[in-house]
């Protein structure tokens, strides 16, 4: 399912990343990886605060619909 279904404060494993070669190796950079574990932390209209390893990043609803957890 993609991230922007997944409940809050509930950990994840990142499955797989879609989209397009740029759209992935961003999130890669951003520690978007197969395997890594993530949490949504907020939702606010549908964009997304997500604890990635030791960060939150901040992603727009569209790049959370790319990360399949």
């Amino acid at each position: 399912m993609p991230l922007t279904m997944a409940s809050l404060s509930e950990q994840f494993l990142i499955k797989k990343i879609s989209g397009k070669e740029e759209t992935r190796h961003f999130l890669e950079k951003l520690g978007f990886v197969a395997g890594t574990e993530v949490s949504i932390v907020s939702q606010i209209s549908g964009n997304v605060i997500v604890q990635v390893k030791d960060s939150r990043i901040a992603i727009s609803k569209e790049m959370a619909q790319k990360i399949i957890v």
